[in-house]
């Protein structure tokens, strides 16, 4: 017993002199590159107080005018990217005008439209709360609902306008009196927006409910492609895609917002819904419509109630609602109302608390001030094992085993490098080295290449509750990236996590997968090769964000879940095993999620093929690579071709129903979220 006590004691004394040595290393560390952050900011007090530098100011104002600019067309990072930026633009200002009055149904499409008889009876209440709406604003709004195809609506109209503002009655009184679906309300006082929006709510007979705000249009088929929708779908809450529009008309927009299907992870980060949001009647039992404390964004707060009630959340793509952008509204700019930034805060805040999450912190970010990162709070720390398979690449491997161990702050966490057919002295005298680590262990692989079999051998002798897949070309970037990744790994309705990862000159390699991107129409990674400081389409580089999946060179899964699923598929020994698994998570129901806020660099892997357009050096470099392996161009070439054959068929469904994170109006030739005409979607259509 004794004996056993101070084997005991021992261990834990060792453990102790480890972990405060690994501290001591680490106060050393930040001591040198605080003692490096002084050194430089020193020097460079010295360039500025030089009279020189001072001098070329006007020359340097110049120089950086023009690298910016290089910087926005050169989109992916080389002078190949203006051409494409001025194509992209092109096919940006075609869209709009597509998207515009052009694509209002006329003559035959109209008669068709309005004589459609749907399975259901439903009348959609559309609510629209007056507040001293400017009179072309006020006729517009209201003629744009006349307009609509479907005829069985209601506009319910509750007017909290001033004594100087009469004439807004005397407008919505003239058009009662020409249609008996125009319901009209002078309130004794104003009420706010969620008041004002109430009292619509109580004139309503309808079965749907529709939010439209007094100085915006609707396009003549919105509630047309909202009723195929509810009827075909049983859709109960729909919203569609917008667009922001200047000076008065609809041919000038600003912005097209193009959506992705429901994903609780981008609601909860902002409001991306928005508009036009219908929904049943029914959602509303034992809840409110809008609540006055968060008069700003109480649309977001509503959203985010009513969407967690229904049953089917569906997305009606295309630009149906035209959000009028004009000094004061938040559409032109969210510091005109800033009270509405603190009330989104809220709103998400206490959502968060409905559904059981403590001590979360919710910051806006860089994109947007009602964009946000949330910080979840950890429930537990359990063990997460990082596999990390290899073969020869010294100075790789050791690159990312040293970054976990100076970096990572998580605590429980041991390394599995997984040890594939190496052939050099130096990598066995290194994983000599290595295992002497109390948190490394080296276990070996006998057969031949194969990324699936490989990972799925180490994960077998993982100690821990968490996987974590990760290359031996990666290198820690933030130092809390295993807390980042557990924020969402760690709730059970998430099934896998990525992070953000970038290539050596800090363009992206990975924010995520999109399925059927790409030539091969197999799955590809958005914002490929754009630069770190951008912000992503609509800020989607900022926000953590539901995904149909992420790469398998850095992913965190529950061990349990990834035994159930049979690991990955050996079928795919290179490429494409990632997507795959990520798939077969998402059939489970359980979600997969992209966070920006867990970053490591990855140098790219050398053995999987590419399914993006390389720069010359880019292919020199895996040219060179495959050489060194004995492998030949047309050898990877092929051996990707019969993956992506395999990838098509069994996720053929899938791939034809589109991804749902993505949008039909993009492109799937790039990954930048360029837009593609009509005649595109057309073709895929027919």
């Amino acid at each position: 017993m004794e004996e056993n006590n101070e084997n005991l004691l021992e261990y834990y004394k060792d453990a102790y002199d480890r972990e405060r040595q690994r501290n001591g290393e680490l106060s050393d560390a930040l001591a040198d590159a605080n003692a490096k952050v002084a050194e430089l900011s020193a020097q460079l007090r010295r360039i500025k107080g030089n009279p020189l530098w001072k001098l070329s100011k006007p020359f340097r104002v110049v120089m950086h005018f023009f690298i910016r600019n290089y910087q926005r067309l050169a989109a992916h990072g080389n002078p190949r990217g203006i051409a494409h930026k001025l194509k992209s633009k092109w096919i940006e200002k075609q869209a709009m005008k597509q998207h515009g009055s052009k694509s209002f149904p006329s003559g035959e499409r109209r008669r068709e439209e309005e004589e459609t008889r749907f399975s259901k009876d439903i009348t959609i209440s559309i609510l629209v709360p007056l507040y001293n709406t400017p009179r072309k604003f006020l006729t517009e709004m209201i003629e744009s609902v006349i307009a609509q195809t479907y005829r069985k609506w209601e506009l319910c109209l509750a007017d909290g306008s001033d004594e100087d503002h009469s004439y807004v009655g005397k407008i919505c009184q003239e058009y009662q009196e020409l249609d008996p679906r125009i319901k009209y309300e002078k309130l004794s006082e104003n009420k706010g927006i969620s008041g004002n929006t109430n009292e619509c709510f109580k004139m309503s007979t309808g079965e749907y409910i529709g939010l439209f705000d007094h100085d915006d249009i609707l396009h003549p088929s919105v509630l047309y492609e909202y009723m195929k929708a509810i009827c075909d779908k049983d859709a109960d809450y729909l919203y569609c895609d917008e667009a922001t529009f200047k000076n008065g008309s609809i041919e000038k927009m600003i912005t097209l917002h193009f959506k992705p299907d429901y994903a609780i992870d981008n609601l909860r980060a902002n409001n991306y819904i928005c508009h036009f949001s219908v929904f049943s009647r029914e959602l509303l039992e034992e809840t409110e419509l809008f609540r006055s404390r968060f008069d700003g964004s109480q649309d977001h707060d509503m959203i985010l109630r009513l969407t967690s009630r229904a049953k089917n959340v569906v997305h009606v793509p295309g630009i149906l609602y035209y959000w009028r952008s004009h000094k004061g509204s938040v559409a032109s700019d969210i510091s005109a109302k800033t009270y509405a930034i603190e009330a989104a805060r809220g709103a998400v805040a206490d959502h968060l608390a409905t559904f059981g999450f403590e001590n979360f912190k919710i910051e806006s970010t860089r994109a947007f001030e009602t964009i946000f990162r949330i910080r979840y709070q950890l429930t537990a720390y359990p063990m997460v094992s990082i596999i990390i398979p290899n073969k020869d690449h010294l100075s790789d491997l050791k690159r990312c085993i040293d970054s976990i161990l100076d970096k990572t702050t998580y605590e429980n966490y041991e390394i599995i490098v997984v040890e594939n057919n190496s052939e050099t002295e130096e990598i066995f005298s290194y994983y000599e080295e290595i295992k002497k680590h109390p948190r490394i262990s080296v276990v070996t692989y006998e057969g031949g290449f194969n990324y699936s079999k490989i990972n799925n051998f180490g994960s077998g002798f993982a100690k821990g509750e968490f996987l974590l897949l990760l290359n031996n070309d990666t290198q820690v970037i933030t130092v809390n990236w295993i807390e980042e990744l557990m924020m969402y790994g760690q709730r059970d309705d998430v099934g896998v996590v990525g992070a953000k990862l970038y290539y050596e000159d800090m363009t992206i390699q990975h924010a995520g997968i999109v399925i059927g991107l790409g030539a091969h129409r197999t799955a590809g990674h958005t914002h490929y090769k754009v630069n770190k400081e951008n912000v992503g389409y609509m800020g989607k580089l900022c926000y953590a964000q539901d995904v149909s999946a992420v790469t398998g060179a850095c992913l965190l899964v529950k061990k349990a879940l990834y035994e159930e699923l049979s690991g990955l598929d050996e079928s795919f020994a290179v490429a494409l095993n990632d997507v795959d698994f990520c798939l077969r998570v998402r059939e489970k129901g359980l979600l997969v999620v992209f966070t920006p806020f867990a970053e490591l660099y990855h140098f790219e892997s050398i053995s999987r093929g590419s399914d993006l357009k390389l720069s010359k050096k880019e292919k020199a470099r895996l040219a060179k690579a495959r050489e060194e392996q004995g492998q030949s161009e047309d050898d990877n070439s092929s051996r990707y071709n019969k993956e992506a054959a395999l990838f098509r068929e069994k996720w053929k469904a899938l791939l034809q129903q589109g991804d749902p994170y993505y949008n039909v109006h993009f492109s799937l030739d790039r990954s930048d979220y360029s837009l593609k005409l009509h005649r595109d979607v057309e073709e895929k259509e027919e």
